[in-house]
């Protein structure tokens, strides 16, 4: 079961595309961040949906808030296809332990070996504000993005 609204998120650390050190408790304090659970780069329907986000970047920089994609592929794959498809933000390997951070939320599916399509918008104290998953095979639409990004509490500087 996902996690829920108005609940702390939980604190983890991985690797971005980079093999950098992401640790979600840095953020405390700082700004907000929207982890966006996909199941596998490469694939049509994920490709598309963060295409879409990279488009429509600068809706999440006038919220202050980090996008954050996460996997279960290596950070070596998040690499080239953030090369490939020109992401200028965060990929996270949730690759070992298999999925792990996805279990923490509540969205691994153990029959396919990956993540929901899921998306979590945490404010800058690290509680979970909005979230949002799609049935499987169904791309998250860019107004549920502008819809939680609204009911997000303003930055405090």
């Amino acid at each position: 079961m996902a996690l829920e609204n108005d609940t702390q998120a939980p604190d983890f650390e991985l690797v971005n595309q980079f093999g950098e050190t992401f640790r979600l408790s840095d953020f405390r304090g700082k700004r907000a961040v929207a982890l966006v659970f996909f199941p596998l780069a490469f694939s049509g329907t994920c490709t598309g949906e963060l295409c879409e986000l990279r488009d429509n970047l600068a809706l999440f920089r006038s919220h202050d808030v980090e996008l954050v994609g996460i996997s279960v592929d290596s950070k070596y794959a998040l690499r080239v296809w953030a090369e490939q498809e020109n992401y200028d933000f965060t990929l996270l390997a949730d690759f070992w332990p298999h999925g792990q951070v996805a279990k923490e939320y509540g969205v691994f599916l153990p029959e396919k070996g990956f993540a929901n399509r899921a998306t979590f918008l945490i404010d800058e104290t690290g509680i979970i504000r909005a979230s949002f998953i799609t049935a499987p095979g169904e791309a998250r639409s860019l107004d549920a993005y502008r819809a939680a990004l609204e009911e997000l509490p303003a930055h405090v500087a």
